[in-house]
């Protein structure tokens, strides 16, 4: 069984890179542009893991992470935080909304698959 990913990032080229990179690992890449589209694909579908950006309009990471919790089924979905933030008070913030896992930008596409590979356990 294929897993299933959302990556949630309001910059088109991160998320078609992010999407290379995990379909090319044999992963179904589900994208949103920014939180609140997040927060909507994932009340109408099933995801196994969510990657998101920190930094966006309308709706930033940390309130979806906060938000996707709340939801019924989500509290125990894998989410990567994928930002240019390095700051230990914002990791602290985003472990605290929910965060399993922290990738500074930029990466390289087999660090991504590296950990949903390691998140997901295939």
């Amino acid at each position: 069984m294929t897993a299933s990913i959302l990556t949630v990032d309001d910059s088109a080229s991160v998320r078609m890179a992010i999407r290379i990179a995990l379909s090319g690992a044999g992963y179904t890449v589900t994208e949103a542009g920014d939180g609140a589209e997040g927060l909507a694909k994932l009340g109408a579908g099933r995801f196994d893991m969510v990657v998101t950006d920190l930094n966006m309009p309308r709706m930033d990471g940390l309130t979806m992470i906060r938000e996707l919790r709340r939801l019924p089924g989500c509290a125990g979905i894998p989410v990567i935080f994928v930002t240019t933030e390095s700051d230990d008070g914002v990791k602290a913030q985003a472990k605290a909304a929910g965060a399993t896992g922290w990738l500074v930008k930029p990466f390289q596409p087999d660090q991504i698959v590296r950990v949903a590979k390691k998140v997901l356990g295939r």
